[in-house]
């Protein structure tokens, strides 16, 4: 792609650089015909869209190969490396490939059957089995893997019909025998048990009421957002949304399936025609590529013999009507496919724009309508956009062009105003779509421990296009909390909202996590706008201390501040009314730390760097960041040993880790963010040793500490109460545990509603 760049004429650059709004149909059109009179070009498009070029196809001879690396390590009994090996072989299979007296597909997902069963896998190899089912139903080792795979699970009831089946289809005597066998031991079993098997294996939360009291209205400042129409109390639900368009992150195409974003179990399915997405389920797969597995009925006459009882046995296991994509869903996937390159290579969000174009090409009934930028009516900021991002921009809208035209060339028509519209999407999806993050820990399964939750990560995995989710302006202090189950978005108020303000949520940095000057930074970079919320102009101890350093005066609480801090806090009284900076400084928390604001006259003199904001004292802050150097070396040591799980290499880390962590007391403002982390890795670290009442001191120095920076109802300090929990119950100390449980419980149903027990289970150690 830079080789692209690289050509294209400096003084059509020198133009696209300085282009706004009004001048892209000029730029665009020039761009399109250089492009198009350019045999590189032509060889890009080439390598992105031809399959005979492409790596993305299917290959019966790779799918051989690997089938038959995945029956060797079976034989020798290496099951993970055998499941990997037919995993890959199923990426690449054809569905049509024949193999003996079935399909190569099928042959496939009964040997992957086995190998998760070997594993302990049952559902998986259960799954699997009807899949190769599907493919081949008269497919007589199909039925008895199922049956096994069924009584595993004790579906004893399910797993005696398919022995039944497949002793009917069974050619050879000693195999019947054995079946006929293995059943009448299952008969015994199912005589002797009362046992039951559960299929509701998707969990939901039940209907929920979602509050009508939102509306879309215009600010002088912001533009549109949404506002409360009446009061809407804390927790409430205010918004629910599937996207509009999404697209699985590259780095997430291997963990995580391409359809529902959540994350891949070992019976993977790939897309039918292409070997790039990956999917947890038939119905993910229908829903992305709009076709279902092809009911190959190549010897469906042996099952003739059959009862009518067993007949309808088979039609039930094999039926895959129930997999039918649901009416209005637009396959997503679908024009991508086929084995072409151009949606493994380009950027995400150059592919996402090109779905939002092929969805609306499909809801027009396949014509194209050259306004596209009005399909989302949001806002952009293409004449804001740096000069590399819109030169970007235009090259990637011509390439995306050229592309949907090798999937439906009738209905895309290579002009030089779609390309505009082009540059203008992709610059809509820059400021306005969401990164859909989901919440990740060691085992979902197991109540959360300590170790579990000190591993849990928020993961972005995808980046959609919410139409009305995106109407929710940014603030640092959001009283909306916004959070992803699956594809689909909602928002909670964490805040008791009065009627006629706005719900804000958060973009990303909050009050608490960075400093204002790291946020502004960050949202002028992504979002490009200046954040002007209250977190941003108003004083707050947060932002003052997050990243603050310790006065040396003995006694003194007040913080020292280095220049970035200064800057970003001085410009916060420098902008606003004196009555309002009253209204600001009227806060005994600041006062305790920044008295000085108080005396000084005007306000923002006071704000000097390496000098105390209470007695002001000047502290040399190169000497003490120096020492925090030195004292840092310890603590990762520690980190690593606790990473590694090396119980003797921490026990050794630790007393010099606490030596480095009172240095750094002296060092850093007692509220400082820093001390916070490295007294939660200490509290880990004595967890894991066995000393759990320090553990126990350790977290809840944490604990204070984000408490003042975030709130003491912030899902940062639930997060960090899980903790605190789970040590207590490893220190016997049942009523402790229990009463921070019930603060962990009002925090994640705030913010997550019924779906905290589906997000954090075993997080409320007391229900």
């Amino acid at each position: 792609m830079e080789r692209l760049k690289s050509v294209i004429p400096d003084d059509m650059k020198d133009r696209i650089f300085a282009s706004s709004v009004d001048d892209l149909h000029s730029t665009c059109s020039s761009l399109l015909s250089f492009f198009n009179n350019l045999p590189l070009f032509h060889q890009l498009v080439r390598d992105l869209t031809d399959p005979e070029v492409g790596l993305c196809g299917k290959n019966e001879e790779a799918a051989r190969e690997t089938k038959a690396k995945g029956n060797d390590c079976f034989a020798k009994e290496d099951y993970w490396s055998a499941l990997s090996f037919y995993s890959q072989a199923l990426r690449v299979a054809p569905i049509d490939a024949e193999e003996k007296d079935n399909n190569l597909v099928s042959t496939l997902f009964l040997n992957r059957s086995s190998a998760l069963h070997k594993l302990g896998l049952f559902l998986e190899s259960l799954r699997d089995c009807t899949r190769a089912l599907i493919l081949s139903p008269a497919y007589a080792k199909a039925w008895y893997r199922r049956a096994k795979a069924n009584s595993s699970v004790h579906n004893y009831e399910e797993a005696i019909k398919d022995f039944n089946v497949s002793v009917k289809l069974e050619k050879s005597l000693t195999g019947r025998r054995q079946i006929e066998s293995e059943r009448n031991m299952l008969l015994e079993k199912l005589a002797a048990s009362t046992s039951t098997f559960n299929t509701a294996h998707l969990r939901n939360s039940g209907d929920e009421r979602l509050t009508t009291d939102v509306e879309c209205s215009s600010t002088v400042t912001k533009g549109r957002g949404m506002f409360s129409s009446a009061d809407i109390p804390l927790g409430s639900l205010v918004h629910k949304e599937d996207p509009y368009a999404a697209i699985i992150l590259k780095r997430c195409r291997e963990t995580h399936c391409s359809s529902c974003f959540n994350e891949l179990a070992a019976d993977t399915l790939s897309c039918l025609l292409c070997s790039i997405p990956l999917y947890c389920s038939q119905n993910c797969l229908v829903q992305a590529g709009g076709k279902d597995f092809p009911h190959f009925k190549k010897k469906v006459g042996s099952l003739q013999h059959l009862s009518d009882e067993l007949r309808q046995h088979v039609r039930t296991v094999t039926s895959i009507g129930k997999f039918k994509s649901d009416s209005g869903i637009f396959a997503e996937h679908r024009h991508e496919c086929g084995g072409m390159n151009w949606s493994a290579v380009l950027p995400s969000d150059v592919i996402l724009a090109g779905r939002i174009l092929m969805k609306h090409v499909e809801r027009h009934n396949h014509h194209f309508n050259p306004k596209i930028t009005n399909i989302l009516d949001l806002c952009h900021s293409y004449g804001s956009l740096p000069s590399a991002k819109k030169l970007e921009f235009h090259v990637y809208s011509v390439i995306l062009l050229h592309c949907l035209r090798q999937f439906n060339a009738t209905n895309v028509p290579l002009d030089s105003a779609i390309v505009s519209e082009i540059v203008i999407l992709l610059s809509q999806i820059r400021v306005n779509s969401m990164a859909v993050v989901l919440i990740r820990h060691s085992n979902e399964k197991e109540p959360l421990s300590y170790g579990a939750t000190s591993s849990i990560e928020q993961v972005q995995v995808a980046q959609a296009v919410y139409t009305k989710g995106s109407l929710y302006n940014h603030s640092c202090q959001p009283n909306v909390h916004a959070y992803f189950f699956s594809r689909t978005i909602f928002i909670r108020a964490t805040k008791n909202i009065l009627a006629g303000s706005e719900l804000e949520l958060s973009y990303g940095p909050q009050v608490g996590q960075w400093d204002c000057s790291e946020r502004q930074r960050l949202l002028a970079d992504l979002y490009s706008f200046s954040c002007c919320c209250s977190g941003c102009s108003e004083l707050n101890v947060s932002d003052l201390v997050l990243s603050g350093y310790h006065c040396h005066t003995p006694g003194c609480f007040g913080v020292v501040l280095d220049n970035r801090v200064v800057e970003s806090e001085k410009r916060k009284l420098q902008h606003i009314p004196s009555n309002f900076q009253e209204s600001m400084v009227n806060d005994a928390r600041i006062a305790r730390i920044a008295q000085l604001v108080f005396e000084q006259t005007p306000r923002s003199s006071c704000f000097v760097p390496e000098h105390c904001l209470c007695c002001g004292r000047f502290c040399d802050l190169q000497a003490s960041k120096e020492t925090i150097e030195k004292a840092d070396i310890n603590i990762t040591r520690l980190q690593d040993s606790i990473v590694h799980g090396d119980i003797t290499a921490i026990a050794d880390a630790i007393r010099d880790a606490v030596k480095s962590l009172d240095c750094l007391r002296t060092m850093l403002h007692p509220l400082n963010k820093r001390i916070a982390e490295v007294e939660d890795l200490v509290a880990r670290a004595f967890c894991m040793i066995g000393e759990t009442q320090t553990a126990i001191q350790r977290s809840q120095a944490s604990l204070e500490i984000l408490e003042t920076l975030y709130g003491e109802d912030h899902i940062a300090v639930g997060n960090e109460l899980i903790k605190l929990a789970s040590i207590q119950v490893a220190a016997a100390d049942e009523n402790a545990a229990n009463r921070t449980s019930s603060r962990v419980a009002a925090i994640l149903a705030t913010h997550y509603g019924p779906h905290a027990d589906i997000i954090f289970p075993g997080a409320c150690l007391n229900s």
